[in-house]
This record gives structure tokens, sequence and C-alpha cells, in this order.
């Protein structure tokens, strides 16, 4: 008798071990996914993350079963569902960035990203619900509504990459990928209990992702486990002959999957940023944090207390309102059946979620790239990306450790507590999430670690190192496994 294999939580080299061994297929796996989505975001708790289904995506995964059936399987991708933010490219659904005024946007060819993830073999299930044009971070859509967070129902999920945070956390795919401007990678997995990394800026191309800031765009996996998340980078990184922007990347693109050690810990030496912990709003989320840390020194690491200058004040060295509405200008000026042309226009129609006008409307006002306020503001971020290179090699540090929000998740319609996570976007250093532990009425926590440019291999190591010691990782008790998603 066939012993049905369970998909919730479910890694991704556990797929890869049951559909080697011939206890599943990939059209198999999609089936037990989609039973999961309707189940779990459709009905039952309602989650409210996946926005889009491709309907092709079952000729997709039989192709590549009888791919491997024929002796040819292209990596631990191969044949694994995934779900994209739903402002990633793609030749079989819209990408419509979370906003009604772009629900009919199809640019019909994929993202660099989406070919890449391809190539490996994945399996693209659909496309996950976000904050209109990546500029929130309450999972708040004008097209999709409102995601929640599945550890607290009344809670926010995080955004903007809110739905895919969701829909990796609930194990509505193996993974999920999201993009990250200002943390909207890094917020969704510290509010979803996940992995997940910004990387460093232009390991690899964001060519085919709707933008904010060409700046400070990035994307990247969330994962329940890091070597998922290890796989997921592995699938997607690397230098894009058509923008420059990855040039850096091709003289060292790491393997992830060959950075993971369980002793990576070891003799590290991390700065816990005191200003970070100071400066919280919520006290119980810092001794959360704070027992994270003790356990990172308990694993073997170093751990010194580090007050960051003024001088790494980041407040003044964002560009993404100096960019946000040209380069959205010239993404659907790249698109001749684009719905809308500008933001212009999006602001005219009103179609996208109110409570973020002020901000479009701010943003729609901007001097752009010729202005002398952008070239200061540019300056000045290099000047911080020099003063923190500074900091680290002084300490001689591996990483920078701090919290990656001063609070819990809030409730839907509440405040969203202030992030840390600005100092990573500025200067486009890598840095991952990590689950830190719950408060005692069971909200997820999450912490930060911040290293050296390209250096994202080292980071993935030491969060791999604390997740083998730790085990952090909790399944929401909304979402159960689900007999019929048994496949």
């Amino acid at each position: 008798m066939t012993i049905p294999f369970e998909i919730c939580e479910a890694t991704i080299p556990e797929l890869q071990v049951a559909m080697a061994s011939g206890r599943v297929t990939a059209q198999g796996l999609v089936d037990a996914y989609a039973a999961r989505i309707e189940a779990f975001d459709r009905k039952g708790p309602c989650l409210n993350a996946v926005i889009h289904l491709n309907e092709f995506v079952h000729d997709a995964a039989a192709a590549l079963d009888e791919e491997r059936r024929a002796g040819r399987v292209r990596g631990p991708m191969h044949g694994v569902p995934i779900i994209l933010k739903d402002n990633f490219a793609t030749s079989e659904m819209p990408a419509s960035a979370g906003c009604a005024a772009l629900a009919k946007l199809w640019p019909r060819n994929d993202a660099f990203q989406v070919k890449k993830m391809r190539e490996a073999g994945a399996v693209i299930l659909g496309k996950a619900s976000m904050d209109d044009l990546a500029a929130g971070i309450t999972g708040t859509s004008s097209l999709g509504g409102q995601t929640r967070n599945p550890y607290d129902l009344n809670r926010s999920p995080g955004g903007s990459s809110g739905g895919s945070g969701v829909a990796a956390a609930v194990s509505l795919a193996a993974i999920a990928y999201g993009t990250d401007t200002g943390g909207s990678i890094r917020i969704p997995a510290a509010y979803n209990n996940l992995f997940a990394l910004r990387p460093t800026k232009g390991l690899s191309s964001n060519r085919g992702i709707i933008p904010y800031s060409h700046t400070h765009d990035t994307a990247g996996p969330l994962a329940r486990t890091v070597t998922d998340l290890a796989v997921g980078l592995d699938a997607t990184v690397g230098p894009d002959p058509a923008d420059p922007r990855t040039r850096g990347a091709a003289c060292r693109v790491p393997s992830f999957i060959g950075a993971l050690n369980a002793a990576a810990l070891k003799g590290a030496r991390l700065g816990i940023v005191g200003n970070f912990f100071r400066e919280a709003e919520d006290v119980e989320a810092m001794v959360v944090v704070e027992a994270a840390v003790k356990r990172l020194k308990e694993c073997g690491a170093a751990t010194l207390a580090i007050e960051l200058p003024t001088s790494l004040e980041v407040a003044d060295a964002v560009v993404w309102d100096f960019e946000f509405r040209f380069d959205l200008a010239d993404y659907l000026a790249a698109i001749p059946s684009a719905p809308v042309s500008s933001l212009s226009e999006i602001l005219r129609q009103g179609l996208f979620n109110p409570e973020l006008r002020e901000q479009l409307e701010h943003a729609n006002t901007s001097t752009g790239e010729d202005s002398p306020e952008y070239c200061l503001t540019l300056a000045r971020r290099e000047s911080i990306q020099r003063e923190l290179v500074s900091v680290l090699e002084c300490h001689r540090l591996d990483a920078l450790v701090y919290p990656t929000l001063r609070s819990r998740p809030p409730l839907i319609g509440g405040v969203s507590p202030k992030a840390n996570t600005r100092l990573s976007a500025v200067t486009g250093f890598p840095a991952i999430a990590i689950p830190a532990g719950f408060t005692t009425d069971n909200l997820p926590i999450g912490m930060e670690l911040l290293g050296r440019p390209l250096a994202d291999d080292r980071l993935v190591a030491l969060a791999y190192a604390y997740e083998q010691a730790v085990r952090p990782r909790q399944s929401p008790t909304t979402t159960p496994p689900l007999v019929r998603s048994r496949c």
C-alpha cells in the first residue's frame, strides 16, 4: 500500500526524493498544493494570498514529469511548484502589481528570473497578492483585497510581498518569491516565521519585474527552511547581459547550497546593533530577539555591542521617490497593450488603494534623476556605503544583527511598526531575515543579519547554522495538513 505523501511543511529535498522514487509526480504536487489553496486561501481561514492561478500549470508539470521519466533531471528545482509575487512578468498570467489599474497588464514575456526558474525546472503555480505597486507593507491590494496573517487572522501579513510570505508559510507552494525595495521581502518573513534574503544589489537581474526603484529594487525567495532558500537562490542568481547592474555578479556567483554549513557560527563575529533595540516599540518582541542572539552565542559566535554612528542615518539617502514614476512609465511604455501609461494616469483613474494616495501623489511630483537633489542623495548613499564597510572592517564583523521590526505584527487596519530594514535597502548590502521566536500571544518575531556586499552565501551559512541548532520554524495552526492534499 502506498503511503500518501504530505506536502504541508515538506522541503524541496523531500519533494525531490518523493519524485525520484516515483511516490509522487510534479502533476500530483500541483494538485496537492492547489487543494491547499482552495481549502485555506479561498475557503476556511480565507487567507487571500494567491491572486492568479496558472491555467497552463498541468501542461508544464506533465512535461517535467516526462523529462524525469526519460532520465533528465534539471536540478533541485525540477518539478517543484512555486508562487511568484504579482509583479514578476510571466508569459501565461497578468502582472498587475496588486493594482486595479493594472489588472489587464500582461507583459507576455518572462522576467529574467522567471526564465531562470523555468530553466531550473520550477513549476509556476500562480501569483501572490501584494500591496499596490509595492508601495505598502500591510498586505492590502486594490485588486485582491486584504491578505491575512495565518498566525493571527486579524493581523497583517506584512508587505509588500505579503501574499508571497503567507503562501510560503502555509505551504501553498514549496517556496515563494518576492521583491524588496525598502524591506518588502524581510518584513513578511518576520511576520510569517520564514527565512528570506534580500540579495546584494545586482546579484541577479530585476529585468521584467514591475519596478519601484532601479536603485533599490531586488528580488528573492521566501522559504520555510534555509535549504529551500538556498535552492531558490541558486536558481535565480547570476548576471544578465541585458542588465548592466548585474555586472558585479559576473565575477562572483556563489553556490548557496554549497555554502550550507552547520558549524558556520563557530568563530563568527556579530555586531549587535544597540540603537535598533533601544528604539523598539514592543518590549516583549525585543526580548524574543535578545533570546535569539543568546542562541547565536551558544552556537559559537562572538557578539559585540555596536552603536551605529549618526553618519549611518539613512532617512536622507533613499532615492525611490525620485525614480518611481519614471521607472514605472518606462516599464509600461515597453508593453503596447498596457492599460495605463503612467502613475499620473493611475492617480486620475483612482484604481488603487486609497490609503496610498498621499504617498503616490508625493512620488508623482518628483523632480527626477536630473535634479541636484537626486545627485546629492546618491552621493549621500555612497557615503553610507563606505561608512558601513568601515564599521564592518573595523570590528572584523561577519554581520550586523538587529530586530527586523520594532514590534509584533499589527492588527489589520492598525499602525505598522517602524522597520529596521532600510540600512540594507539604501546600501544594497545583503540582509537575511531569520525567525527569532514567538511572543506569548504566539506571534512571530524576526531578526536580521546584514553582511558585506556579495557575501550573501556567508549570511545563508550563518542562518543555516542557527536553524540547525535552534529549529525556530513553527507551522501556523490555522492551516494543518489536509488529507485530500496528500499525493
